[in-house]
Formats: structure tokens, C-alpha cells, sequence
């Protein structure tokens, strides 16, 4: 599909899709850069890069995608570094979980003639790194991407068949939306994880210890989101701050109303809600993402 493709940051979602790349003979030359030369010798050592480099620039020269797999934070940077190196044709894509962000960060240094298409891959795990990467990881999971009206369409249509290529679903939708749909389905849950592990960790002594040996399968679960990426997760919730709080606000809401039902023994109510949700989790399963 591509002569050169580079990658600008090489963790779990960039070095998920190289090792897709590589294995499927999708990109001539494979560039890689990084922050450290830790994580540059790790993907030269998995075999995910035939250069690297800590220059962005160095390795977007003359590729014809180039894919930004940083923290959102270090979007703005990043596409500064990138912008004069770009040739004209080229695609610029991401891989971060707020969309309106990352257009406003990456759009205003791409030349005339540089196509940009942000994207989202719904897929992942709590481990981060090059290392941690599988070329499985997309397999059957929704790739978003949310292209702004006057995109070119050529250029959607090939980062669309790349990601159909790593095993995803596309849909296209705009960014706005996009991070509404991820503040629900995504970031709450997150926030929610880290909230319920920290107020574990600020217990006694004695019931810290034992909420860990007799975890349950419901701690367990947010303990497990809860390690995830922390720079990449405090970078989501700054950059999509209005949809988060709109959606919690309305979080906190429903837990106060779940409250004022166990306060006053309303065994209906609770019931009738959990019979809703578990509704929800068939359709998770019928729809393939469980």
C-alpha cells in the first residue's frame, strides 16, 4: 500500500498496526521514531522498523503516511516537527481517543497539499510499550475516523482500507460526535476505574491488603483498566473536558437517584435498572466487542 510509512511514537496501538504492516508486506520501508533510544532499540529488536530515529521529522521525510502514536498531549509538537519534512500527497493520521483535539493540534502545521485523517482503532489493553503490541488487536474491533468535509476522499479511502487490512470495522463520523460516543463508552469508565482503585489505596493498611488477596471479579475488572497508560489517559480527559464533565455530570445524577433507591429499600427501582443494563451487555456481546 505504501513505499515508506513512518510511525511517530511506537506503543501498543503503533506497534499493533506495524506488526500488521510487516506482516502483511503493507509498506515498503517501515520509519520509526521515539522519544528514548530504549523504545528505538526495542522496535528495531522486534523487528518493527527499518529506521529509527528520536527525530520526528527525520522519519516523516518523504513517507507517504505517517501515523502520530503519541499521547495527545505531544500532538501540537509533534506536527510542528513533522510539517516542512512532509511531501506534498502525503497522509498525516493518528490513533488518539479525542478527535476535535487532535485536528486542532495537527492541522494548523500541515502544508498545502497534505492530506490529514485522523483516526481512532476501538481497541486495546492495559499494557502500553512496544513490546506489549499483537498484530491481532484489531481483529474485528470499529477503526473511527473522522475526517473533516473537505478532506480528500482518496486519502480517507486509503487509511479506511488500511485499517479494514488490520482486521477493523470503519465508520466515519465527525469529531465533535466522535468524542461525545468516547466519553461515554470510554473515558467514564476509565475515570470511574481510577476513582474506585485510588479510594481503595487511601484505606487502612489491613483493608488494603485485603481488598487485594479477595478481590473480586468486579474489582478485579477495574483494577485492570485502572493500569492503563496513565500520560496517554490524563491527556484524554483534558483534551475532551466538556464531554466528560457533560456525561459525568449526568453520571452523577443517575448514582445519586441508584442512592436514594437503596436508602429507601426501592427493590423495584434497583431491579428495573439492572435488568436495562443487562440488556446492554447482550448487545455488547451480539454485536462481537466483548
Amino acid at each position: 500500500m505504501f513505499e515508506r510509512m513512518a510511525f511517530i511514537g511506537i506503543g501498543l496501538i503503533g506497534s499493533s498496526l506495524a506488526r500488521v504492516v510487516r506482516r502483511d508486506g503493507l509498506a515498503g520501508e517501515i520509519a520509526v521514531a521515539a522519544r528514548t533510544q530504549e523504545t528505538l532499540d526495542a522496535a528495531t529488536r522486534l523487528g518493527l522498523a527499518d529506521r529509527v530515529t528520536t527525530d520526528p521529522a527525520e522519519a516523516a521525510a518523504d513517507a507517504d503516511i505517517v501515523v502520530i502514536c503519541t499521547p495527545l498531549g505531544a500532538y501540537g509538537a509533534v506536527a510542528g516537527a513533522i510539517g516542512k519534512s512532509l511531501k506534498p500527497g502525503a497522509i498525516v493520521t493518528d490513533v488518539g481517543s479525542v478527535k476535535r483535539a487532535a485536528i486542532a493540534a495537527i492541522r494548523p502545521h500541515l502544508p498545502e497539499g497534505v492530506h490529514l485523517v485522523p483516526g481512532h482503532p476501538i481497541a486495546g489493553t492495559e499494557h502500553s510499550g512496544p513490546e506489549a503490541g499483537f498484530a491481532e488487536l484489531f481483529d474485528g474491533r470499529y477503526c473511527i475516523l473522522t475526517p473533516e468535509a473537505d478532506t480528500d476522499t482518496g486519502a480517507v479511502d486509503t487509511v479506511a482500507a488500511l485499517w479494514r487490512a488490520a482486521g477493523s470495522k470503519v465508520e466515519i463520523m465527525g469529531p465533535g460526535h466522535h468524542d461525545q460516543v468516547l466519553a461515554i463508552t470510554s473515558h467514564l469508565p476509565h475515570l470511574i476505574a481510577y476513582t474506585i482503585v485510588d479510594t481503595a489505596t487511601q484505606l487502612s493498611t489491613d483493608l488494603q491488603k485485603e481488598v487485594i488477596e479477595f478481590s473480586a471479579s468486579g474489582f478485579r475488572d477495574f483494577t485492570r483498566i485502572a493500569a492503563s497508560d496513565p500520560v496517554m489517559w490524563r491527556d484524554i480527559f483534558l483534551t475532551n473536558r466538556e464531554a466528560v464533565l457533560e456525561i459525568l455530570g449526568r453520571f452523577t445524577e443517575d448514582l445519586t437517584a441508584m442512592q436514594r433507591m437503596i436508602r429507601r429499600g426501592d427493590g423495584d427501582g434497583l431491579e428495573d435498572v439492572f435488568t436495562r443494563t443487562r440488556a446492554v451487555r447482550r448487545g455488547v456481546i451480539d454485536a462481537k466487542q466483548a
